[in-house]
């Protein structure tokens, strides 16, 4: 059977309102971002950016996230990601940097019945003479005692019994008067504020900084991933 054009058009799309709305809804599914976005941050970024990664996905439920956690800094083109997430001064400078101004923080923290049997350290010298907890990084290694104020800079050797997997846990030891820790605000905050512990030489310890998702400028980011994009720039933007 021989078939016009015309006709041609008409089985193939069909008419009426019915139609029209399959070829809407066809658009509406390809103009919505779907796939993979892959993401590679240190364990502190995980923990900031993990909120807006919900809100978004609640927003673009067709789109997939993978938030991998690591100690040491990825090439990030090279292993497949996305975006990588560090400390804004951390970021390499041929990336684009989106800050989600975030601060960090490490501070120094100890139980007062600790602080009440030893001397309360002024200086990071005075660090050396105490029992100090410390935090094995994700990438294996005992995180560096780094701190200054005022264009001083000290990184204190110091040393203790107790070596654990997180600042975390080393947060949860000081507060049961078994040293002092050196861990991340946000972690030390209950304690802090149920007085479990006190924070000491508060001018040593300024903010470090916020934490930044970056990407590679010269490569063409998949829909998913401008739309994560998009929807950072805007919460940073909002908050």
């Amino acid at each position: 059977m021989f078939l016009s054009p015309k006709q041609v058009k008409h089985f193939s799309l069909g008419s009426g309102p019915r139609s029209l709305k399959s070829i809407e809804g066809v658009h509406e599914l390809r103009d919505r971002p779907a796939g993979l976005v892959r993401i590679n941050a240190s364990s502190w970024g995980a923990g900031r950016l993990l909120p807006i990664v919900l809100e978004f996905m609640r927003s673009y439920p067709d789109v997939r996230v993978d938030l991998t956690c690591e100690g040491r800094i990825v090439d990030i083109i090279a292993e497949g990601y996305d975006a990588g997430l560090r400390l804004e001064s951390m970021v390499p400078q041929d990336m684009i940097a989106v800050p989600l101004g975030i601060p960090e923080t490490l501070i120094l923290i100890a139980a007062p019945t600790y602080l009440e049997a030893r001397s309360t350290p002024k200086t990071p010298g005075d660090l050396l003479s105490h029992e100090c907890i410390r935090a094995r990084l994700p990438s294996g290694v005992i995180m560096d005692w780094e701190m200054g104020r005022a264009g001083e800079y000290a990184q204190p050797k110091v040393s203790g019994k107790l070596v654990v997997g997180s600042t975390e846990l080393a947060a949860k030891a000081a507060a049961n008067g078994v040293g002092i820790a050196y861990t991340d605000a946000r972690e030390a905050a209950p304690f802090l504020e149920r007085g479990d512990v006190l924070q000491i030489m508060e001018d040593w310890t300024p903010s470090l900084g916020s934490e930044a998702l970056y990407y590679p400028a010269t490569r063409l980011p998949s829909a998913a991933f401008k739309a994560f994009v998009g929807f950072v720039r805007a919460k940073r933007v909002k908050d």
